[in-house]
């Protein structure tokens, strides 16, 4: 999930020329909702949306990025939503303290207008020290460091929000505050400055509150089903009662689930995994929160390379955590973490010990649908509606 420095300043004009009247006609056009076998027209169905990550590129480059054709179809048919895989993060939008670059954000927005796709903001603070920009670790806050620090995020969270106005409707404001290991709270040069994580994680909230009053404000995280991870769970609990009890303006938890099956026998894995993945729920929702699923993929660990047995068995365990994720009607948005196999992250990340190509996505690599592509519309179909 490298980031590197954008050079597509022309290629911005030459959307906004070409797009102009499409855009104009197609934000008359509702999503679709009718039988089309599309998955977000399964999930429109029921109240819900489904979308995809998507980068920017030149145009034709062989990448998950909507200068793709290829990658475009897929998001055009069967999204209903879009999220900026990295483009937002401040890694890519700050490149020093005092400037900004949108060039390659901006890029995409008008191509998400162009096609009347609704796009989430991801993220306006990345809390942890290794993903945030270099220069922000060693940056020297001053004789008063708490005033240059708070300047400096609120300046960050006030531009963005400002300059996307009511466009994007939601927005992670926080990414993983909270570390997997013991459930504490990261620091970072920025937290330090401020006095404590938590002053820094509020101070978010309430200036995207006050900058973007219209949108979802969402806590984002992996705080994930599969065993081990339950003094991350324990985490974020902790963090989402500490927001509720000093009055932080948080309205969702972000589910990332980058799922990770857990062997053949998904019926027993699952079995296994839900009793403490409710009771997180529950608790998530019980406090008042709504639930989105920000990121989702699959890891196919602990099954066989041969591609048919491999494909069903993350078809079965997306299949099993969906249905169990759309029992809760705080759920409504579910957001895939790219589209297909050709263009996953996880490939670069965790590779096969056998070697054999990660699977994780509802397309394959040649962008043929796969069986998690059917698990995903069955579940879509067999959930309850939203109001």
């Amino acid at each position: 999930m490298d980031i590197t420095r954008r050079d597509g300043l022309g290629m911005l004009a030459g959307l906004a020329a070409a797009g102009a009247t499409a855009n104009a006609q197609a934000r008359s056009i509702l999503r679709p909702t009718g039988a089309d076998g599309s998955l977000q027209s399964l999930a429109a169905a029921k109240g819900m949306r489904l979308g995809s990550c998507f980068a920017w590129s030149e145009p034709g480059a062989d990448r998950g990025s909507f200068a793709n054709p290829a990658y475009a179809r897929l998001l055009k048919r069967d999204c209903g939503l879009l999220v900026p895989e990295n483009e937002m993060k401040w890694q890519a939008l700050r490149p020093s303290a005092t400037t900004f670059d949108f060039a390659r954000f901006d890029a995409m927005m008008a191509w998400a207008d162009a096609n009347a796709l609704p796009v989430r903001g991801h993220n306006l603070l990345w809390h942890q020290p290794k993903w945030m920009p270099k220069w922000e670790e060693s940056h020297d806050f001053g004789a008063t460091p708490t005033r240059a620090a708070e300047q400096l995020l609120v300046r960050h969270i006030t531009t963005v929000c400002q300059r996307y106005g009511t466009r994007i409707r939601s927005y992670d404001v926080v990414n993983e505050a909270v570390t997997p290991a013991d459930g504490t709270l990261y620091t970072t040069a920025l937290s330090r400055a401020l006095g404590s994580p938590e002053a820094t994680l509020d101070l978010a909230f309430h200036t995207a509150r006050t900058a973007a009053p219209h949108a979802q404000l969402v806590y984002n995280d992996y705080m994930s089903w599969e065993p081990g991870n339950a003094q991350h769970r324990a985490g974020v609990l902790k963090l989402l009662e500490g927001f509720k009890a000093r009055g932080v303006p948080v309205d969702a938890l972000g589910v990332q689930s980058h799922l990770v099956t857990q062997g053949t026998d998904t019926r027993a894995a699952i079995a296994a995994l839900e009793g403490e993945w409710r009771r997180f729920i529950d608790a998530v929702t019980a406090m008042g929160y709504a639930i989105v699923i920000t990121e989702l993929d699959v890891r196919d660990n602990n099954l066989p390379a041969d591609v048919a047995a491999r494909d069903q068995g993350v078809a079965d365990f997306t299949r099993g955590y969906l249905d169990l994720m759309f029992a809760y009607p705080a759920l409504k948005d579910v957001l895939l973490w790219g589209m297909t196999d050709r263009y996953s992250w996880i490939e670069g990340f965790e590779p096969r010990k056998d070697k054999a190509r990660r699977r994780p996505c509802p397309y394959d690599a040649a962008f043929v649908a796969k069986p998690m592509h059917a698990a995903i519309a069955a579940a879509f179909t067999a959930a309850a509606p939203r109001g």
